[in-house]
């Protein structure tokens, strides 16, 4: 069985998550390249096909406190530290997906799936 336009709405959803999150992961950060990097991976993450927005926010406070535990005036940029936004737009059906800190873990889920 092939999968519906949902399904396969949802399936680009997933790699999109998986770009960002590996592509990005271990990124020097800190509090005055917060702001260019989130552009960055917005920009870049839109560039793929069926993407039609992403919104990437940096958790400053919990980005801050990192940095003052450490040695460095940066630090390597994991999910603890930004929130994200996908929406993607496949044949009609628009799934919004999101990746927020629940209990500790970066936990990404699809929010809606609409036709």
């Amino acid at each position: 069985m092939d999968p519906t336009d949902a399904q396969t709405a949802c399936f680009e959803a997933g790699i999109k998550f998986g770009s960002l999150y590996h592509q990005f992961a271990g990124t020097p950060v800190s509090p005055d390249s917060a702001d260019s990097l989130s552009a960055a991976m917005e920009e870049s993450i839109e560039n793929q096909p069926h993407c039609r927005a992403v919104t990437v926010s940096v958790r400053e406070d919990e980005l801050a406190d990192a940095i003052a535990d450490g040695s460095a005036d940066y630090t390597e940029l994991t999910g603890r530290f930004i929130d994200v936004e996908i929406v993607i737009d496949y044949e009609g059906h628009e799934v919004v997906a999101r990746m927020e800190m629940e209990d500790g873990y970066p936990l990404m889920r699809l929010a809606d799936v609409r036709e």
